[in-house]
């Protein structure tokens, strides 16, 4: 019940400062470049782990859940409790968010001449879930580069999150502050990759708001494309990616870091 609690909490605090800034910015303009954007879901994932990694392990992310799996830092067995958390967490996010914004989206679409459920209301469905290319952006994104860009980020985070908390990274921060530099990760992850796919990284926080957008009456306009890529770019794209960066880490990096780890020449003058 603890790490429910945990997951569950933390989930719905990162998604709703994440997505609550991406409907500030689409219906009122409040932010003017995807780095305030970013930066309000960085510290939104900072606050949600300082929150809840007492009651949990501060996961947040199915994808995170699965590379700890896969990396034996999480027995498999506690897995269906931190899903269904994240799941159910990012859900009611998206509620929160349509119930505070609902009068505010119905006259942004009426001054817009955007009807619900039609190919245009992809302009307010961006809201909740994801879409490729980011609506707005000048970006090309076919779904195979999609995949792989939301694989890549998820990659990038997982590793990062791996470096910044694992003991036998000597370079890493403390307990304290790693929380500060995970959420620094997820900003720059963003900034990096938003104009693409809107860096979603993490199926719960996609999935639960675009739920929240189909009941609504965004409909079909509340996925993606009809080819599969809600599923395979922001559902198991991520997973992937951060199960790839878990067995990196772990065969790879981790071996490395501790063979150095007692020692360390950054300093050492070479003759």
């Amino acid at each position: 019940m603890k790490e429910f609690a945990g997951e569950f909490l933390g989930t719905f605090i990162l998604v709703l400062f994440g997505c609550g800034s991406v409907a500030s910015a689409v219906l009122f303009g409040e932010y003017n470049s995807i780095f305030q954007i970013g930066i309000v879901w960085g510290i939104g994932v900072m606050l949600a782990i300082y929150l809840t990694r007492h009651l949990s392990c501060a996961h947040l992310n199915p994808a995170v859940s699965v590379a700890m799996v896969i990396s034996k830092r999480m027995v498999a067995r506690k897995l269906p409790v931190y899903l269904s958390a994240q799941f159910l967490g990012a859900f009611l996010a998206g509620l929160v968010i349509l119930m505070l914004f609902s009068p505010s989206i119905e006259v942004y679409e009426s001054s817009h001449g955007i009807v619900r459920g039609t190919a245009a209301s992809v302009e307010t469905a961006k809201m909740f879930g994801e879409f490729y290319a980011n609506p707005g952006s000048k970006a090309v994104v076919s779904m195979p580069l999609a995949m792989g860009t939301e694989a890549f980020g998820t990659f990038l985070l997982l590793l990062l999150i791996f470096a910044l908390t694992e003991g036998c990274n000597v370079g890493r921060p403390s307990d304290t502050a790693a929380p500060v530099f995970i959420g620094l990760t997820v900003t720059s992850i963003i900034c990096l990759l938003a104009p693409l796919t809107q860096a979603g990284l993490n199926p719960a926080r996609d999935f639960g708001p675009r739920l929240v957008a189909w009941l609504a009456g965004w409909g079909s306009a509340a996925f993606p494309d009809n080819s599969g890529g809600f599923f395979f770019v922001y559902m198991l794209a991520p997973v992937a990616g951060g199960a790839v960066a878990s067995l990196f880490f772990l065969y790879v990096i981790e071996p490395l870091m501790k063979r150095t780890s007692k020692t360390c020449n950054c300093n050492k003058q070479i003759n």
